[in-house]
């Protein structure tokens, strides 16, 4: 962590690093930040949208505090880990972001999101838990496999309700896991298990517009020599997931992904169900998780027939690709 900024205040933060007391500068805006940390290219908005709820003033704001951060040449990647934030404020960042060819090189990821990791080397936001949860999901040295995933700061509540219908198994799994994040810690434990672990990881948010889609990490993962194959969870809900359906008639993606769309308990319910994060609400067939799931499968992904087997999907393709020495 290169420095901290606190709208209004100026020094320095003392944390622990292990047993280690450390001092982080504090910077009272973004551009003095930059200018003191050239070398720092990400940048964390950890602002909580219940600021605006508050009326505090609009320096506070997701879009005030991150368009200074997308403006900065010295940033590459922007995590937004609020919630709630309207969606004309993110089509606002996601159109400064395309209009300044800023997308090219630059990765907006959120909002909603808990963030990523790259195992072994850095982690943004608060995927990924504690230490404990790193050792044990092998994230300490990086594996064989991109993981990607839509929502997954969901209230516990919600998640529950989603995913309990589909394997009472994940239901002790997100009560033992909340509430650090749910679906990639489930996913991070479950990689780790079947194959050599995680080298990236992705929480694209669950917002109905999010900065970064499915498409965009599946294809950087696509680009990365060391990641063998990719994993994609997505939720019913909006129609990201068909952008990956499309690259993958048109060929553009040459590794293997495994894909799972959570949500198909959705019809055991009589009336429309929205679960956890506003994107999570399916919009009519289409957005159905069994659509996306079968559209997955037609286009050439790996999609098994439950949630329950997809861990026996990830390691029956890690198995093939050991056997066939890709890794």
């Amino acid at each position: 962590m290169a420095g901290i900024i606190n709208p209004g205040s100026e020094g320095f933060q003392k944390l622990f690093f292990g047993q280690e007391e450390i001092v982080i500068p504090v910077h009272a805006a973004i551009e003095a930040a930059c200018a003191a940390h050239p070398t720092a290219d990400v940048f964390i908005n950890f602002i909580h949208q219940l600021c605006i709820l508050q009326e505090l003033v609009s320096i506070y704001s997701v879009v005030a505090s991150s368009m200074p951060a997308l403006k900065q040449p010295t940033i590459k990647v922007v995590a937004i880990i609020a919630e709630g934030v309207p969606e004309s404020d993110t089509k606002q960042l996601i159109a400064y972001a395309r209009a300044n060819n800023k997308v090219a090189f630059m990765v907006v990821i959120g909002p909603a999101t808990v963030g990523g990791i790259q195992a072994g080397a850095f982690k943004i936001g608060d995927t990924a838990g504690t230490i404990d949860n790193i050792i044990q999901c092998k994230l300490y040295r990086p594996g064989s496999v991109g993981f990607v995933s839509k929502s997954v700061f969901d209230g516990f509540k919600n998640n529950i309700k989603l995913r309990m219908f589909e394997s009472l198994r994940v239901f002790f799994i997100h009560h033992s896991s909340f509430p650090a994040d749910g679906m990639s810690n489930e996913m991070y434990n479950t990689v780790a298990r079947v194959t050599d672990g995680i080298y990236e990881g992705i929480a694209i948010g669950g917002d109905v517009f999010p900065g970064s889609t499915l498409s965009d990490h599946i294809f950087r993962f696509n680009n990365i020599p060391q990641i063998k194959m990719m994993v994609v969870l997505g939720e019913l809900g909006g129609r990201d997931e068909y952008s990956l359906v499309e690259a993958l008639k048109q060929g553009k993606v040459n590794k293997h992904v495994v894909a799972w769309v959570s949500g198909t308990c959705a019809r055991l319910f009589k009336s429309e169900e929205q679960f956890g994060h506003t994107g999570a609400k399916s919009g009519g067939e289409m957005e159905s998780a069994q659509a996306k799931n079968q559209a997955l499968m037609d286009a050439g992904a790996i999609v098994p027939t439950s949630f329950d087997a997809l861990e026996s999907a990830i390691k029956e393709t890690f198995e093939k690709l050991k056997e066939w020495s890709l890794l």
